[in-house]
């Protein structure tokens, strides 16, 4: 595989440019102008070469309000190129290749039969082949783990889930497909996503919960995506908060990780290992055991979310993933314990999203953060 000779070398502020209608879709020149604080002949030389290059086109003239003439607007080709985003679990991995609204157009799930580091990245490179999607330009990984950049370049560390640790996954799946590949924390991709096209743009910071097999957020502040120093910003799940659930790795019976996962869940609502569908069955049926361990788990919820405005007040908080069901059933409880949590100020004021989610969004995340890192680079 080679890259698309249909996306070019862009410089920065041909970048910005694309970023501008990638987030905000169909915009006016004169907005364009006024956005990047370029002059109209700047933009007119830009746009002209970003549409001989096939990236952008020009659109219907949209009035601005007011008198004059309608202004021309510009929007980005969405099929201009495709992006390959990959999410690793424990068992399987996840494919979706998407074009520039991160629409999936081919959608793959392989398990793994191997964790072998060899074995996983030729299944990622010929499971990208196979989908036939032959202008793909760039691949994200997402995986639970801390992903750190290094002198050699990017190093996943600490992925417990897959047993590997100071892995330069990039690099390895980059030399194997000949594209550009980029690694990233798998709720730090959905952080990105949702930041670019989960919402209508409008919100500059946000913190976004990824709650699951375990918990993590992502944060975003001033526009950006901040993984931190050492990949790790958004790790939440062993603040203390007192009670007593299932027991974590690090021993605690009081963590936040003591009652929010789905492991926890299980384990507290006395149902088996992968059983998540039968304790939420008799939470619903009001089965007093289960009933407690969803409260619990809505408990934990709410203490981070206040940790989380207290830390950086952001503008949103979204909570998604496949274990959020705490919402639905004990939804005072997240509300008591974001009151008990934070620091000032009053609940009302917290906007807390909660946004559509499938498992696949994770992979689409690593497809937009190859997008990132192609366009903010």
């Amino acid at each position: 595989m080679t890259p698309s000779s249909r996306w070019p070398a862009v410089p920065d502020t041909e970048r910005r440019v694309l970023l501008e209608l990638l987030v905000h879709g169909a915009l006016p020149r004169v907005r364009i102008a006024e956005r990047l604080s370029l002059s109209r002949t700047s933009l007119s030389r830009i746009a002209r070469g970003l549409i001989e290059a096939g990236l952008i086109a020009e659109g219907e003239s949209v009035p601005l309000g007011g008198r004059g003439r309608p202004a021309e607007s510009l929007h980005l080709r969405h099929d201009a190129a495709h992006f390959a985003g990959v999410k690793l679990t424990a068992e399987t991995m996840y494919l979706e290749v998407t074009d520039l609204r991160a629409q999936p157009v081919a959608e793959v799930a392989v398990p793994l039969r191997s964790r072998e580091v060899p074995d996983v990245v030729t299944l990622i490179a010929d499971s990208i082949r196979q989908t036939g999607v032959s202008d793909v330009v760039g691949i994200g990984i997402a995986v639970a783990g801390d992903v750190r950049s290094t002198a050699e370049g990017t190093v996943l560390r600490h992925s417990n889930f897959l047993g590997w640790d100071a892995v330069p996954l990039s690099g390895l799946v980059s030399e194997a497909t000949g594209m550009p590949a980029t690694v990233v924390n798998d709720v730090h991709a959905l952080a990105g996503a949702h930041h670019w096209f989960g919402t209508d743009g409008s919100h500059r910071s946000m913190v976004v919960f990824g709650v699951g097999a375990g918990i993590g957020s992502g944060v975003v502040i001033d526009g950006m995506l901040h993984p931190g120093a050492h990949g790790r910003a958004g790790r939440v799940g062993h603040t203390r908060i007192g009670g007593q659930g299932r027991r974590c790795e690090n021993g605690h019976l009081d963590c936040v990780h003591s009652f929010v996962t789905i492991p926890a869940t299980e384990h507290n609502a006395g149902v088996g290992r992968g059983e998540y569908a039968l304790a939420l069955e008799r939470a619903r049926a009001g089965e007093e055991t289960a009933v407690r361990a969803f409260q619990d788990a809505a408990r934990a919820l709410g203490a981070v979310v206040a940790d989380a405005v207290n830390a950086f007040d952001p503008e949103a908080v979204a909570v998604m993933g496949e274990g959020v069901d705490m919402l639905d059933l004990a939804p005072g409880h997240v509300h008591q314990a974001m009151a008990e949590f934070l620091e000032q100020g009053d609940v009302e004021d917290v906007l807390v999203q909660r946004p559509l989610f499938t498992f696949g969004l994770y992979a689409r995340g690593a497809a937009v953060a190859a997008m990132r890192e192609l366009l903010s680079s």
